[in-house]
C-alpha cells in the first residue's frame, strides 16, 4: 500500500512543483569582457600594456605545461601582449620530439639559443649576455617547479642549448600566487629580466611588469589575499597545511627552512 504524501507526492495528488515554475527567475548576465585582454571591462589591463609591441631583437620560446593553460590568473598572456608575435612564441605540451617540432629542434641546435633553467650547470645570464652575439633566442618553461623539472629532464632537445639562470635576489611581485621560495619568479618576471638583460635596456623590464602589477592590484582590491612563499610560511611557523608523508617532499621542505638552495 502506497504511503500518502511520499511516493505519490503530496496528499492532494499534486507533485508540489507547480508553484515553482511561476517564481521569477533572475537571468544571469555575463559581465562585459575586453576583446583584447579577455578581462572584465571594470578591471581591463589594456591601459597597462605598451601602446605598441616592444621592439626587441631577442626571441622568446615559452614552453607551457598544459595545466597552465587553464589557470585564470596566468602571466604568459600578459607577456605576449607586450611583445611582437614573432618574438614570443608559445608551445603547449609535455613532450617535444624532433619529428613533431622540427622548428623547435632547429632552434635548440642553434648556438645562439639559451634555456633559462637554474641548476649547478647553469651559467649566469648576465655574464653570457656580454659575449653572446645578437640576435639570440631564450627558451623559458612555464609551469610549477615540478612540471618544469619534468619537461626539462624528459625532453632531450632542452639539454642542447646552453643552460642559464638569473642572478637576482628580488622577490616576486606576483603576490596572488604562492611561490616555493622568496626568490622564485613568475614566467613573466623571468622573461622581463632576461629580455632587459639581453637587450641592455631596463625600460623593457619595467614595461613588461606593469600589467602584472596592475593584475595583482585589481585582485587584492577585490578580496584576494597576499600569498607569501612556502619558504616564508615554514620559517615563520605559518604553514597550516599537513606536512607531506613523501620523504622526498618532506626533505625539500626541510631544505627551505634551513636556507639550502634547491
Amino acid at each position: 500500500m502506497e504511503e500518502p504524501g511520499v511516493a505519490g507526492g503530496p496528499a492532494d495528488g499534486g507533485s508540489g512543483c507547480e508553484g515553482l515554475w511561476e517564481l521569477p527567475v533572475e537571468r544571469c548576465v555575463r559581465r562585459a569582457e575586453c576583446g583584447r585582454c579577455s578581462r572584465p571591462q571594470k578591471v581591463c589591463l589594456c591601459p597597462f600594456f605598451p601602446v605598441h609591441p616592444l621592439k626587441v631583437s631577442t626571441c622568446l620560446y615559452i614552453i607551457q605545461h598544459p595545466a597552465e593553460e587553464s589557470r585564470v590568473l596566468r602571466t604568459v598572456p600578459l607577456l605576449t601582449a607586450c611583445l611582437p608575435r614573432d618574438k614570443c612564441k608559445v608551445l603547449i605540451g609535455r613532450r617535444f620530439g624532433e619529428d613533431r617540432y622540427p622548428e623547435l629542434a632547429a632552434v635548440c641546435r642553434n648556438s645562439n639559443t639559451l634555456i633559462l633553467y637554474p641548476g649547478a650547470e647553469a651559467a649566469n645570464l648576465e655574464e653570457v649576455a656580454l659575449i653572446l652575439p645578437s640576435p639570440s633566442t631564450i627558451i623559458i618553461i612555464d609551469g610549477t617547479w615540478s612540471q618544469a623539472k619534468d619537461i626539462f629532464y624528459k625532453n632531450s632537445l632542452f639539454r642542447l642549448p646552453k643552460q642559464v639562470q638569473l642572478k637576482t635576489s628580488i622577490s616576486s611581485q606576483y603576490v596572488i600566487r604562492t611561490q616555493p621560495t622568496n626568490t622564485c619568479l613568475s614566467t613573466l618576471e623571468c622573461a622581463a629580466i632576461a629580455l632587459a638583460t639581453m637587450e641592455k635596456n631596463d625600460v623593457i623590464q619595467e614595461t613588461i611588469l606593469r600589467p602584472l602589477q596592475a593584475l595583482c592590484s585589481f585582485q587584492l582590491q577585490h578580496g584576494a589575499q597576499i600569498h607569501h612563499s612556502k619558504e616564508h610560511l615554514l620559517k615563520n611557523g605559518l604553514y597550516d597545511k599537513p606536512m607531506p608523508k613523501n620523504k622526498r617532499k618532506l626533505r625539500r621542505m626541510e631544505l627551505l627552512v634551513n636556507n639550502v638552495k634547491i
